[in-house]
């Protein structure tokens, strides 16, 4: 292959030397497209002479903590694909930095029914049940490392392996003001009071905003970039109104497929807040004012 700039950090010979790629092997990439360079991660849309079409997301940085994210991603890729072929890409070729998948057709329109069928396939992924919350390893959302040690207590597993998490990642790093820290210490606190118990363990997504939702001509295509663990579906569902990827029919679909307690939106935004703090951390502090509108809703 002649050599080819995929991006300022990505070079398709550098990448693949000495790689027994086998999609690689009678054939040569013919045209490269960036699709993004986030949180240390490069990912490139490959077409080969063959007319085939992959992904490639290569780790490029290493955080603080050695954490390879882009890894756990392609793992969680295999994971979900051996569960839901037809809804998650195939992962071709996974090491400690890097992974290659097929590439999913996609152009982002969707009609009158798409969202059911995102609630139909959801509700299918949450329909996979597990004895405890977390997982058997640890997966990254934004690049950020979820621990998901297992725990039969879903208020004990929100509280440390989410909330509490984020909140001391985010003021170790710099504090956010006092009346925010103070609320949500708070909330922290009164979880028991704030929350349902339950020892249903559903298995999520775990990061769905739209650039994860991949729609084609009216149709799910498929999801990308999971983020997964056995989790209350209510934290799945209160990212999907916090990052305004669905429309208030939605949860009439999913209704029909699983159980949701109407009085779910009084406690939403105690799961909107985990979303709310990711922001702060991976995007921008400006999300602290959003943070702790939330908060003033519970304290």
């Amino acid at each position: 292959m002649g050599q080819m700039q995929l991006s300022k950090n990505f070079n398709i010979d550098s990448l693949i030397k000495d790689r027994e790629i086998k999609i690689f092997s009678d054939t040569k990439i013919i045209k490269t497209k960036n699709l993004s360079s986030a949180f240390g991660c490069i990912c490139e849309k490959v077409e080969l002479l063959n007319g085939k079409k992959y992904v490639i997301k290569y780790q490029d940085k290493i955080n603080n903590n050695k954490y390879r994210s882009v890894y756990y991603e392609g793992k969680s890729l295999l994971d979900m694909n051996k569960k839901f072929k037809n809804l998650f890409p195939i992962v071709h070729y996974l090491e400690k930095d890097m992974f290659i998948m097929d590439w999913i057709e996609n152009n982002g329109k969707k009609n009158k029914f798409s969202e059911k069928d995102l609630a139909k396939k959801l509700s299918s992924i949450h329909s996979v049940k597990n004895d405890m919350f977390g997982y058997n390893y640890n997966t990254p959302i934004g690049g950020l490392e979820q621990p998901s040690q297992y725990n039969n207590n879903w208020i004990d597993f929100y509280r440390n392996s989410r909330l509490l998490m984020i909140f001391e990642i985010i003021n170790n790093k710099e504090p956010m003001p006092s009346k925010v820290n103070k609320g949500i210490e708070k909330i922290l606190n009164n979880l028991e009071s704030l929350l349902p118990k339950t020892d249903v363990a559903s298995l999520i997504h775990g990061d769905l905003w739209t650039g994860n939702i991949l729609y084609n001509n009216g149709n799910l295509a498929g999801l990308i970039d999971p983020a997964i663990h056995f989790a209350h579906i209510e934290l799945e569902l209160s990212s999907l109104t916090f990052l305004n990827v669905v429309s208030k029919k939605f949860f009439d679909e999913y209704r029909e497929f699983i159980h949701l307690d109407f009085n779910y939106e009084e406690r939403i935004g105690v799961y909107e807040l985990y979303y709310a703090l990711l922001n702060v951390y991976l995007w921008d502090r400006s999300y602290i004012n959003q943070t702790y509108d939330i908060i003033k809703k519970y304290t």
